[in-house]
């Protein structure tokens, strides 16, 4: 497969990619357009980002263990991270976003099947996220994936929890 270059990134090729704190800058560009595009979709906001270095970009990659992200005819498209097993075997999804013009192509199913396959190797046997309660859309796709509501609050008090068991 020939390797596509975007911006000082090397892809190889379309599908989904997991990063390393030396793609900061590919991260970047996708986080600051999510928080763009659905800035009550997230408990981050813009302005604490925009001017963020390279250090704080690269540190945001090196403290979760997963981030990925989604290309498309040689685009970075979507974006997604997972955390660790807390010891429960759940790793958190977070950071999850796709492009508008994106959107139901499947890019969200391969980004949500990465951290999946990420999370079983790990030993993980469930996923859980926190999504906005007024993201109709968003909890929609998760449901469609596997997500059930935990009968939880989520993170934030605007946020309900939601959990997929996983099945290696």
């Amino acid at each position: 497969m020939t390797a596509l270059r975007i911006g000082s990134w090397r892809a190889p090729g379309d599908g989904v990619h997991r990063l390393t704190p030396d793609d900061w800058a590919v991260w970047r560009d996708l986080r600051l357009s999510a928080l763009t595009d659905a800035p009550e979709a997230f408990g981050s906001v813009f302005a604490d980002w925009k001017d963020a270095d390279e250090h704080r970009w690269r540190r945001r990659l090196e403290d979760l263990p997963f981030n990925a992200v989604a290309v498309v005819d040689g685009t970075p498209v979507g974006q997604v991270s997972g955390a660790d097993p807390d010891g429960t075997g759940g790793v958190d999804v977070t950071s999850m976003w796709v492009s508008p013009h994106s959107r139901g192509t499947g890019t969200a199913d391969a980004l949500i099947r990465a951290v999946a396959d990420w999370a079983l190797r790990g030993d993980a046997v469930a996923l859980r996220l926190s999504v906005r309660a007024t993201n109709s859309r968003a909890i929609s796709f998760y449901e469609r994936v596997g997500f059930t509501h935990a009968g939880e609050p989520g993170d934030e008090p605007t946020e309900i929890s939601m959990w997929w068991l996983l099945a290696p």
